[in-house]
Parts: structure tokens; C-alpha cells; sequence
């Protein structure tokens, strides 16, 4: 690991520290006009909320905007933690909030669900370049607020697309840089056509060789919008979607192969006849899917406005593997005899293939009116699922047809929501909070591996807090929050998994001056049965979980928005935590031993961000970047051998705009060093156990193992936009 003196600047300055609670600002394309963000509005907070959140603007987003995923976008955040498989944020990438992994994150677009319904996964990777078509996001940290979509049981995190453009633009934007990744995107609008109707759009594709030996990335998404405004009422049609080819990255290398060779890549390998080490070409995931959304917000008078949302989603694609040497019965082949021999293994080639639809509507009515902010709203959406797979080639096909189904599965998931929340302001400085939510689930699948379910779940989550105004610069705030969750497909790999619960208690402070925005607060997230990561994954490369009975998160976040004269700002943040599993059980050497209270995997105790900027002219900003995760474990057994070692990362960020005249409105030219210290460290891995007597018949040993995902040492991007 190594440290720089950046680093451990901003974690000295952290004493004060996070991101402020800005709010968006009219674009530099065209003049944005969102309307006080009212498709989110039922699903988003203010400083008058018990919730503790981050918002960040297409503008922030911006200067680092050069075809990276939200995630590694995200990065800087208070309590978040970010990976990428290719090792450069371009293609799979993930994101943990206060240890929670991606599936405990609550994603909407619009206030619609993101996360895949059955795995509870965001895949950004299906749709590249989506910041790009992002107005604004907001990060809400702990259960938040009720929202559409599986319960947060680590953050929820609130899109806003591209809001409509008062006037017409085109926009072309090209970047490159290490790793042969290439991002080029085109956007344009109309502008309102006779002052009720725009229409927009982008296109964008990027590649990428990846890090990672052979993680190439090939990446197309689109994004199409047509809205309608008058006085009251504000309709939006979006059509978006991507597809993305990637050479699988997922499988990590082991401790050894971290110190020879950080690059190797084992997917695809195999042994041809002569004995060579051969890797198969075409060892890739293939995923389309496009979504449909239709949004309608109607001001019905100076006190009431509704919200109606209907949306589709279609998914469909396969990934391919070479295998060797498997075994006929996976794939109900009846055993050959070739050349007097008994064959019952072959090389062939697979394709296991998802194909779903996700499908329903959300809505909300608010009335807001003195010192009532009310909503009502909830959701239905139906998830249709097709798992199955197919055998391509064969080197001895016995009984086989081609593109037979060697598996055949198919599972249902609805998902209904109902829920009041209000604000009411009992005087100038006091306000009360409530929120109340009814969600029932209904889940059937009949895979190999999860077996026969069929579950049904009803959840309660009532959620309470209070906000205090000492004066027009210090806001307190208390809540207490419940959260419910039923399990995900995975989950049922490990026998019958329990709901979790989740009860939040947050306590915050928030200082906000002319130059000086600070937000402290402390919380206590208490599970019952959570679902925590085992640190192991499946034959998919997806991490398993499994209940733990009682554990907690406990932890102190503190963020600011610091602004230093005219040119320069800093914007720290800190999140100090403690991450454990109460009384926990192992089984060891085969004997069930009590390991009291052990960490949480993939919890890291200790992160610090931080972002210096420097602009010495309006159209110049050059923006230093820093970030430490400290140690963390990948299992929840404190083994030395499941240590991810803690990292450090410097970035460096430069944009200029160059304002011209005439047919071209301005150029903005981007520059991103990342890692510019060249620093080595793995930010993701896992961690696995298993039972050996082989060695020794009549005694049971619990051998280890663990592997890693490397990142990229120092690397580059380089863009420029031209705005016409």
C-alpha cells in the first residue's frame, strides 16, 4: 500500500468534513428547466428531511464524465467504496455503501426501479454512458425514505434523467486514453417547438481493452426523450438502453498470481491437444436491454400535484464459456464408445442465457400547503424471468441436438407498495417527519439451484424523525427507521434463507453558511437475520450470502463543502465505523466453535475522501482527488487470509472551456489522471472455505482461500465537447 502526502492531507483536514447539499444549476447546454425535480420528488429529500443524503449535479459530474461508470463517478462520496473487474471503470463495476453491497442499494431512475428484481443487482454495465443523460442524483445514506423497488439496507441512490431543454443544442464529445478506451457521443435537442414540445437525444459508444488482460469492454447505449409542458402539466416518453459485449473479468487471481503477474486474466483458459495454454476468444457476456418509461406530472392546484409513471423493461443475452473436459450427465448426454473406449466427458462450449421483462407503474399524489408536505404513493411491478441454457459445440455431442437445453428455468416476481409520508412544521424551528409503508412480495422459481419456491412476504416499514432549526445556519435531525427485505435468487443456493430486518437510528448535524457547509451525523443500523456477504461466490461469479442472525453497523460520517477565497474549494469527507456479526458461528476442522463477535465482510472501518479544487479563471478548473478505504476483511471469520489491505488513490482532474463565436457556442476540453502515484492495491476480491480429509482420512481441515481484483495503476482519459 502506499500513502501520499495528498492523502494524508485531506484526512488530516477532516476534522470538518462533506459534499454539500447543492442544488442544480442551468446547464451549460441549452437552459434546463426540471420543474423543482418533480418525478423524483416523492422518492428525494431536503435539509427539512431526518435523512441523511449527498446530491450530486450533471455539474459536478462533468469534468470526469469521459465514459467511466456512475460508480467510479461516485467514488468521492462520503461511506462509498467502488471497484471495477476490467481494473478502469469501464465495464463491470460495482459500489458498496457503509459496507452494503450493490444489492442492498435501492436504485430508481425517475423514481422507477432499477435493480434487477430477482438478483436485487444494479448492472451499470447495461447502460453505458448513462451519465451523460443524468441531471442530477442523490445518495440517500441508511434505510432513507420510502421509495419503489426492494427495501435500503445500506443506501438508496435517486436518478434524474436529463430534464427538457428550453432551447435547441447539438453536442458532440470524444475522449480516449489508456487501455485503448475510446468514448464517443452525440447529443442534441430541439428545444421547445412552439413552446410545448421537445424532443432529445444521445447516442454513445465506448470501448475498451481493460486493465485486466483481456477485459475488453465493447459498449453502445442510446437514450431518446420527447416531453410535453404547458402551465400545469409536464409529460415525458423516454426510450434508453445499451448493449454491452465484455470479456468475463469476474474470476480474480489468487495471492501468488498478485505478486507475478497482477494482469493475468483466467477466464477462457484451457489445454488444447499438444499440451499449449490456450484461452478461448469468445469467453464474453452479451446483454441488451431497453427500457421504456412513460411520466406524467399534472399540477391540479396551488396545493395538489400527482405523479404517474408506467415503464417497461426488456432484457435479454447469454455469456459463453469454453469448458473442459465436462461431464455428459450436466447436460443429460448419454455416454459414447469411440474407438472401444467409454466416453463420458467433453469440451464444449455453453451459453446460459436470461431473458426477462419488468414491467408496472408507481404514483404518488402530494399536497403541500403551509405547514403540511404530504405524499401518498406507492408501486406494482411484475418481473418475468427465463434462465436457460444451451450447448453450442461439442468435441462428442452423444444424443445432443445443436442448441439443445441442457437446463430450462423460469421464475415470477411481484412487488406491491403502498405509503404515506409527511412533513409538518410545527413552528419556525421544530418539524415532524413520518413515513409508512405496506410492501408485499410474492416470489416462484424452480431452478436447479435454488429449488422450488414459492414465498410470499409482507413488510411493515414505518419510519419516524424530527428536524430542528436552532437558526438559519444550524439544522439537527433525528430519526428512527424500519426496514424489511426479502431474500434474492442466490440467496436460495444456501437452503431457505430468512427476510432480514433492519432498524436505522440516525442523529445528524448540518451547518450551512456562505463558505462553510458541514454535515456531521452518527448512526446504528441494528439486524435481525441480515444477509450479509460470506465473501464466496457462484458459478456465475455473483457473491453469495447467507443470514447471521443478529449484527450491527455503528458509525460516525462527516462531510463539508469548504470554500477558500475565490478560487479554490475543499470538499472532505470522513466515515469512521465499527462492522459486526454478534456471536457468530463457524464450523472449523469440523467442530461448530463460537467466534463471538466478528467483522462484517467487506466492512472497512475507515474511509476518507477528498477534492481540492483550484479554478484561477471561470473557465478553467483543475481538481485534485484523493481517497483511502482502510483494511477490511472478505469474510466473517477474521481470518488473516481474508484481508483486503487498505488502498490509497490520487487522481488528478482538469476542464477549460473555450467560449467562441458564432456556429460553435464553446469547446470543453477534459483531462483525468488517475492514480497518478502509480499506486498497486485491490479493491474487491473474495474468500472461501472448504472441508479437506483427503490429506489425511479421518480428520477434517478447514483449508482457506482467497483471490483479488487488481486495479490499474496509473492511467489516463482525455476528452473534448463541442457545443453547437
Amino acid at each position: 500500500m502506499k500513502y501520499t502526502i495528498f492523502t494524508m492531507l485531506a484526512i488530516f483536514g477532516l476534522t470538518m468534513a462533506s459534499q454539500a447539499q447543492q442544488q442544480s444549476t442551468d446547464s451549460l447546454i441549452g437552459k434546463k428547466v426540471v420543474l423543482d425535480e418533480v418525478f423524483v420528488s416523492a422518492v428525494r429529500v431536503t435539509k427539512e428531511s431526518p435523512v441523511t443524503f449527498s446530491n450530486l449535479t450533471k455539474e459536478d459530474i462533468k469534468p470526469r464524465n469521459l465514459g467511466q461508470d456512475i460508480p467510479i463517478l461516485m467514488n468521492f462520496l462520503p461511506s462509498v467504496v467502488t471497484t471495477s473487474d476490467a481494473g478502469a471503470g469501464v465495464g463491470y463495476t460495482g459500489i458498496r455503501v457503509r459496507g452494503s453491497d450493490a444489492t442492498r442499494v435501492n436504485v430508481t431512475i425517475n423514481g422507477i426501479p432499477y435493480n434487477d428484481a430477482e438478483s436485487q443487482g444494479t448492472f451499470w454495465v447495461n447502460m453505458p454512458d448513462f451519465a451523460s443523460s443524468t441531471e442530477s442524483l442523490q445518495l440517500q445514506r441508511g434505510v432513507g425514505t420510502s421509495t419503489n423497488g426492494a427495501g435500503a439496507f445500506g443506501a438508496s441512490l435517486n436518478l434524474l434523467t436529463d430534464g427538457y431543454s428550453e432551447d435547441a443544442f447539438a453536442q458532440i464529445s470524444s475522449s480516449f486514453g489508456s487501455f485503448n478506451t475510446l468514448r464517443n457521443n452525440v447529443k442534441f435537442s430541439t428545444g421547445l417547438m412552439n413552446d410545448h414540445i421537445e424532443i432529445s437525444g444521445r447516442l454513445s459508444r465506448i470501448t475498451s481493452d481493460g486493465y485486466i488482460d483481456r477485459a475488453r469492454s465493447d459498449l453502445d447505449s442510446y437514450f431518446l426523450q420527447g416531453a410535453y409542458k404547458d402551465d400545469n402539466t409536464l409529460i415525458k416518453a423516454l426510450l434508453f438502453g445499451g448493449h454491452e459485449i465484455t470479456y468475463q473479468a469476474w474470476y480474480g487471481i489468487d495471492r501468488a498470481t498478485l505478486e507475478t503477474d497482477r494482469k493475468f486474466n483466467p477466464s477462457g483458459i484451457y489445454t488444447d491437444e499438444n499440451g499449449n495454454t490456450q484461452f478461448y476468444e469468445n469467453e464474453v457476456d452479451n446483454y441488451k436491454q431497453d427500457h421504456f418509461q412513460l411520466l406524467w406530472n399534472e399540477q391540479l392546484s396551488n396545493y395538489w400535484s400527482t405523479n404517474l409513471a408506467v415503464h417497461y423493461t426488456r432484457g435479454r443475452g447469454f455469456f459463453e464459456q469454453f469448458r473442459e473436459d465436462d461431464d455428459f450427465v450436466t447436460y443429460g448426454f448419454e455416454p459414447l464408445n469411440v474407438d472401444g473406449e467409454l466416453v463420458n466427458t467433453t469440451d464444449l462450449i455453453r451459453r446460459r442465457w436470461l431473458d426477462n421483462d419488468f414491467y408496472g407503474t408507481v404514483f404518488s399524489a402530494n399536497y403541500k400547503k403551509d405547514k403540511l408536505d404530504f405524499i401518498v404513493g406507492g408501486g406494482w411491478n411484475t418481473y418475468k424471468g427465463d434462465h436457460f441454457g444451451e450447448v453450442i459445440w461439442a468435441r462428442f455431442a452423444s444424443n445432443s441436438e445443436y442448441r439443445d437445453r441442457y437446463y430450462d428455468d423460469n421464475s415470477t416476481k411481484t412487488d406491491f407498495n403502498m405509503y404515506t409520508k409527511a412533513n409538518y412544521k410545527l413552528n419556525g424551528k421544530w418539524s415532524l417527519y413520518g413515513d409508512l409503508q405496506y410492501r408485499t412480495v410474492g416470489y416462484e422459481a424452480n431452478g436447479e439451484d435454488t429449488g422450488l419456491v414459492d414465498d410470499t412476504f409482507n413488510f411493515f416499514n414505518p419510519k419516524a424523525g424530527v428536524t430542528f432549526d436552532l437558526n438559519r445556519n444550524n439544522n439537527f435531525y433525528f430519526s428512527y427507521a424500519v426496514a424489511n427485505r426479502e431474500p434474492n435468487r442466490n440467496d436460495y443456493e444456501n437452503g431457505n434463507p430468512k427476510p432480514e430486518k433492519l432498524n436505522d437510528f440516525e442523529l445528524g448535524w448540518r451547518y450551512i453558511a456562505t463558505t462553510v457547509q458541514v454535515n456531521t451525523n452518527v448512526y446504528y443500523m441494528n439486524y435481525k437475520d441480515q444477509l450479509v456477504l460470506t465473501g464466496e461466490l457462484n458459478d456465475v461469479g455473483a457473491p453469495l450470502r447467507a443470514n447471521v442472525g443478529d449484527s450491527y453497523r455503528l458509525g460516525l460520517e462527516i462531510d463539508a463543502n469548504i470554500q477558500l477565497g475565490d478560487k479554490f474549494r475543499v470538499t472532505p469527507n470522513i466515515a469512521i465505523s465499527t462492522n459486526k456479526n454478534q456471536d457468530f458461528v463457524f464450523q472449523r476442522d469440523g467442530v461448530l466453535q463460537d467466534l463471538g463477535n466478528t467483522n462484517i465482510a467487506f466492512s472497512p472501518g475507515f474511509i476518507a475522501g477528498n477534492m481540492f479544487t483550484y479554478s484561477p479563471k471561470p473557465e478553467l478548473q483543475l481538481i485534485l482527488l484523493s481517497k483511502f478505504v482502510g483494511e477490511q476483511y472478505m469474510g466473517n471469520i477474521d481470518s488473516e487470509g481474508s484481508i483486503l489491505d487498505a488502498y490509497s488513490q490520487t487522481d488528478f482532474n482538469v476542464q477549460y472551456e473555450l467560449k467562441c463565436n458564432g456556429f460553435l457556442d464553446s469547446i470543453v476540453f477534459s483531462g483525468l489522471v488517475n492514480n497518478i502515484f502509480d499506486a498497486e492495491f485491490e479493491s474487491n476480491g473474495y474468500f472461501f472455505t472448504f472441508d479437506d480429509d483427503f490429506s489425511n482420512p479421518g480428520t477434517i481441515m478447514t483449508v482457506e482461500g482467497a483471490g483479488f481484483y487488481p486495479q490499474a495503476g496509473i492511467n489516463f482519459l482525455l476528452g473534448a465537447s463541442i457545443n453547437f
